[in-house]
């Protein structure tokens, strides 16, 4: 009888192990088409998915802004966001209704770039001379589209001002337009060099506008957040000298009620791979536990606190 109990005992055991582990089911906002976060979402979610048994990642698109909303509403439960419109985010100031109060801090990943691409036949050299041009940028509310209203309106401009202003939410949309003529203007946020200007300086010849210091010195008085980067000379095709830009960086926020173990899971699998995300995106190359867990004033998800009190980086 004893036996047969024992055998009983073992067989549950075995069964329980090869029992499938529960699914969970997360969903990733990424960025627009055309930008480094969607092939990086996808790394991400392999990543991911092999590091946190049962984990099931499903990806939509998104931008800055949208995802650190979708977070906080419960429309995803991670997402790709910009540092400094996060910020904002966490404070409650526009473009967002109200303070989000769900969104935590996983990792910083990489210097984002506000690039203001301009074809040469516009004679474009500085911001101020917006005035009567036409403009594609991104949709309504996304984090390039904010600080092109935002850059107008420290120049005495707006989009009235403009002959024409498109919101796209493709980069490849945008890229068209340019491409055609019916746009002299692309703003974007993202990676340098970007897979969208390369594009389209393969069809036409176009510049980099630099940021001014009144421009700069104002949105940094606005939100910290922001800072004065520069794009080397030689990023883009005929681009012979150094370009000032504004920038702020790109991080992953998770719900703060994700479960710690699997955002835990998910830092550690980032910080143990960051040769796989810079083969996708370079400039994450070299990233260290410490560069993840930088305070930007987003709170810190208790998973990834908790990973990098393990190694140190906190």
């Amino acid at each position: 009888m004893k036996f047969h109990v024992h055998t009983l005992a073992a067989a549950a055991l075995a069964a329980f192990a090869a029992a499938p582990v529960a699914a969970q089911q997360v969903t990733m906002m990424t960025g627009p088409q055309g930008g480094s976060w969607v092939p990086l979402g996808g790394a991400l979610k392999g990543m991911w998915e092999k590091a946190v048994p049962g984990l099931q990642i499903q990806q939509q698109p998104g931008a800055g802004i949208a995802n650190v909303r979708g977070v906080d509403e419960g429309k995803a439960q991670i997402g790709f966001a910009n540092s400094s419109t996060t910020v904002d985010g966490v404070a409650g100031r526009a473009p967002y209704p109200k303070a989000v109060k769900n969104v935590c801090q996983v990792a910083n990943l990489y210097p984002q770039y506000f690039q203001v691409v301009a074809n040469t036949d516009a004679k474009i050299t500085s911001f101020a001379d917006f005035k009567g041009k036409s403009l594609v940028t991104q949709s309504k509310g996304n984090t390039a589209e904010l600080l092109t209203a935002m850059v107008l309106e420290i120049n005495g401009l707006s989009y009235q001002s403009l002959s024409k202003a498109n919101f796209q939410a493709a980069y490849t949309d945008a890229v068209s337009l340019m491409k055609d003529g019916h746009a002299q203007i692309f703003t974007l946020g993202t990676t340098a060099p970007a897979s969208a200007v390369m594009d389209l300086a393969s069809a036409r010849d176009v510049k980099l506008v630099p940021v001014d210091d009144k421009t700069m010195a104002a949105l940094k008085k606005a939100n910290p957040g922001y800072n004065r980067l520069i794009i080397k000379a030689g990023t883009y095709p005929k681009q012979d000298q150094d370009v000032p830009v504004i920038g702020y960086s790109t991080h992953i926020v998770a719900a703060c009620d994700l479960a710690e173990d699997t955002v835990y899971k998910m830092t550690k699998a980032m910080a143990e791979n960051v040769d796989a995300m810079a083969a996708v995106v370079k400039p994450i190359g070299g990233l260290t536990a410490k560069d993840m867990a930088i305070d930007i004033g987003v709170p810190l998800h208790k998973g990834a606190a908790k990973y990098y009190k393990e190694k140190g980086a906190i």
